[in-house]
């Protein structure tokens, strides 16, 4: 197993060089297979873990997402990167203290989004100091913690991206090391976002949009969120809706490699 430290320098030295994907695994086997098929590091899902309890996501608990952490960052020598929502609290305390918990759990990254769960964006002043708070517990430890700030507009039904750049760029002064924008639609917005700031921008894949699209238009990391989760859900669903409707269990003909991809540690 690779150390905290060897997985820190990589993951900052991936943020360094050629754009790359970073996949969202929602439990340790799914994460097995992506370090299997050749990825070179992982992000959770908060939607994806949600879903794995039950739940829809933006309900789960701080000391639950520690212990799912602490799951993913343990299947794989991958280093891992973990989606904490708001940081559980809307001080900047809470912000510091879900990310040297999520270091404690074996994570080398985490986020925070500047989205509040009673339905509302933080002001920026606020949005601000959660950041500069998140980025001083990061630089506390004792490896390298790649900290992404999130801001939320695009996917909270407020697509003014003024406002974004300009929480981005506060964010990047604040020392974020690296800045996301869910929710972008077009190259055109990945652009503009790229353009203005000069931190590492991770982009929220989208189905009409190509990796190759997303990286010219200025993307260094490309996340898929909790869609491979959905992918894996629908065929279930529909391989089940056959059973329960047609009696037709033909969707179970399935073969995977499980031995290569599930190797004993």
């Amino acid at each position: 197993m690779k150390t905290q430290a060897e997985r820190g320098e990589s993951f900052r030295d991936l943020h360094a060089g050629e754009p790359f994907v970073i996949p969202n695994p929602w439990d340790a086997g799914s994460a097995r297979v992506l370090a299997a098929l050749g990825f070179e590091g992982l992000a959770t899902t908060s939607s994806g873990f949600a879903f794995t309890n039950g739940r829809p996501d933006g309900n789960v608990t701080l000391d639950q997402v520690i212990a799912h952490t602490a799951a993913i960052a343990g299947a794989t020598d991958l280093p891992l990167s973990v989606d904490l929502e708001n940081g559980y609290g809307a001080r900047p305390e809470d912000a510091a203290l879900a990310i040297t918990r999520a270091a404690d759990a074996g994570a080398v990254g985490g986020s925070i989004e500047d989205w509040d769960p009673a339905g509302y964006v933080y002001e920026i002043a606020p949005a601000v100091e959660r950041v500069a708070a998140a980025v001083e517990a990061a630089r506390a430890l004792a490896f390298p913690f790649t900290f992404t700030a999130r801001a939320e507009n695009h996917i909270r039904a407020n697509p003014d991206l003024d406002d974004t750049i300009a929480r981005l760029q506060a964010f990047e002064r604040a020392g974020a090391d690296v800045l996301y924008a869910p929710g972008l639609r077009t190259t055109e917005e990945i652009r503009a976002i790229c353009t203005a700031v000069s931190k590492p921008v991770n982009v929220l894949a989208r189905p009409d949009l190509s990796f190759a699209q997303v990286a010219e238009a200025g993307a260094q990391r490309v996340s898929v969120g909790g869609s491979l989760a959905w992918v894996a859900v629908r065929a279930l669903a529909d391989a089940a809706r056959a059973i329960h409707d047609a009696g037709d269990f033909s969707s179970l003909d399935v073969r995977l490699p499980l031995g290569e991809w599930l190797v004993p540690r």
